[in-house]
């Protein structure tokens, strides 16, 4: 008789992604990979009463300014670089002058990759760039079929997007029948979602000014700034949930809140027209539900082999050095994610929903691991699916309803990372500059967090994006956002787990609100 061994699938994933973590370390250790600002220099330099004082800007050749930045403020053809620096006044680094294309490559050489770099012009003017892995390098060339293998794997969770949240969101409602059914559950649901968003914000402010990690930091960035020169309209979130096009929505996944409501809507509608288109358009999209599941299931198949080479291709490029400097802002963020992880959240199941978090995290473990590896709560979404209703035992009807909404509107982890990266600024500019970082300011803050959690795509470094938009409301300089992008990847996969586990958590409490049990049951017979 023979006798295998099937490993389940959460410890696949986990052992993948350490041998990720572990190759990726290897290449950036020991292979050769020099950074680059995205731009080719003129190899002669400018020359001005017979002394070189720069090189100029021959050609772009990508786009490596930091998300949410104008184009006007990156380097541009014909600009004369005088001194470089990266992740200016968070080490020692006092960065070069470049007054030849050779000691600019030693330099960057000697960085490597990640960061943020400062670029100095002969005018006096500054920009900024981010500082990427050379893709002539050694390390580029060794990362390449891990970057390739990677891309497939996110596009084929970003292909099962569109269709599952839309396929999976009109069946939930239209099997709740558009009457007391589903008023109930969306309001549990909306009630869940603002509970938790506002305790994870109100964690994020607490720590934030008990650990103060803006006192006194060493940004390297002008204290003198010029407050109050933009401003932001908070209502432009509201309206942008209402589709002006609905087929134009559906053509990119940055427009996920305008899909959920017109969803929502149709859904609702479905129950209100007469029996006979009722029943067809209940078939129709609960046979493509059905559809777009079993493609799910079949990408579940490739996780821990996408995991790995996503984690490769990470550690490759930038390693952990770029890290360091911003230890006391990372531990601040990290340390509200564990709290709100592994006390508010499992508090709340097991008060609320009477499931036992141990329990249900191990069930969830396929997803959580997912949603660290791609940094995407969107392209987490088929698994996550997958995961509450294989291994979690939670009803299609009530996973199909409370998880894609949640994917978009629930964003504990990012609005928690938004108000500790707003205030930890903040704090910089008042202790170092002019500002002054008052109650009604921190409000501010709270309130924006809250509602940009609920207008970021479930994207990587989404979070990053809308923290641009709160430094506006409180009318701060963005440029110390894109400092923060130097140690944004790390966090971004770490809040991003606290995204998903935050939505299975409501979705176990709503579907025990709602009558059902054996919740987190499924994780003991699977073998997948």
């Amino acid at each position: 008789m023979r006798v295998g061994f099937k490993m389940k699938q959460h410890w696949k994933i986990l052992l993948w992604l350490i041998a990720g973590v572990v190759v990726g370390f290897a290449l950036q250790r020991f292979t050769d990979g020099p950074g680059t600002v995205g731009v080719r220099f003129d190899p002669q330099p400018v020359v001005v009463d017979g002394v070189p004082v720069g090189i100029r800007v021959d050609a772009l050749e990508q786009d490596l300014l930091p998300k949410g930045r104008k184009a006007s403020e990156g380097l541009q053809v014909g600009d004369v670089v005088k001194r470089i620096t990266v992740n200016a006044g968070m080490d020692d680094e006092k960065g070069a002058e470049v007054t030849s294309t050779e000691a600019l490559t030693e330099f960057l050489e000697q960085r490597g990759a990640g960061g943020v770099a400062t670029v100095e012009l002969v005018s006096g003017e500054k920009r900024s760039a981010l500082v990427a892995l050379d893709p002539q390098s050694t390390r580029a060339r060794w990362l390449a079929p891990f970057k390739f293998i990677a891309d497939i794997f996110m596009r084929l969770l970003k292909m099962l997007i569109m269709p599952l949240v839309v396929t999976s969101i009109v069946t939930g409602v239209a099997g709740l029948g558009g009457g007391s059914d589903f008023g109930r559950m969306g309001g549990r649901t909306f009630g869940y979602y603002a509970t938790t968003s506002f305790l994870a914000v109100g964690l994020g402010m607490l720590l934030v000014n008990i650990l103060q990690p803006g006192i006194g930091a060493r940004l390297g960035i002008s204290p003198d700034a010029d407050f109050g020169q933009r401003s932001e309209n908070w209502l432009d979130i509201l309206r942008r949930m209402v589709p002006e096009n609905a087929f134009n929505a559906f053509t990119g996944n940055g427009n996920m809140l305008q899909v959920i409501f017109f969803s929502l809507l149709f859904g609702f509608f479905i129950t209100k027209v007469a029996e006979k288109p009722r029943n067809f358009m209940l078939d129709l999209f609960g046979s493509a539900f059905a559809v777009v599941m079993r493609m799910a299931s079949w990408v579940m198949l490739l996780v821990p082999y996408g995991v790995f080479c996503l984690l490769v291709k990470v550690v490759g490029e930038t390693g952990f050095d770029v890290f360091k400097p911003l230890g006391a802002y990372m531990l601040t963020v990290m340390l509200a994610l564990i709290i709100h992880s592994c006390v508010i959240l499992p508090l709340l199941l097991k008060v609320v929903g009477g499931v036992s978090p141990l329990k249900w995290v191990r069930a969830m473990s396929p997803a959580l691991m997912t949603a660290f590896s791609t940094s995407s709560s969107s392209m987490t979404l088929p698994t996550t699916l997958n995961t509450l209703e294989k291994r979690g035992g939670v009803s299609n009807r009530t996973s199909s309803f409370v998880a894609p909404l949640g994917a978009t509107v629930n964003m504990d982890g990012t609005a928690l990372y938004e108000c500790i990266g707003v205030v930890f600024l903040a704090q910089y500019y008042a202790s170092a500059g002019d500002f002054v970082l008052s109650f009604s300011a921190q409000v501010t803050v709270v309130m924006a967090a809250f509602l940009a959690s609920i207008g970021a795509a479930g994207i990587p470094s989404a979070g990053l994006v809308m923290m641009l938009t709160i430094l506006s409301a409180l009318k701060l300089p963005l440029e110390g956002a894109a400092l923060l992008l130097a140690v944004d990847r790390p966090l971004d996969m770490c809040r991003t787990v606290v995204n998903v586990w935050s939505d299975t958590v409501g979705t176990a409490i709503i579907a025990s609100k709602e009558g059902e049990t054996g919740l987190g049951n499924g994780a003991v017979a699977d073998s997948t």
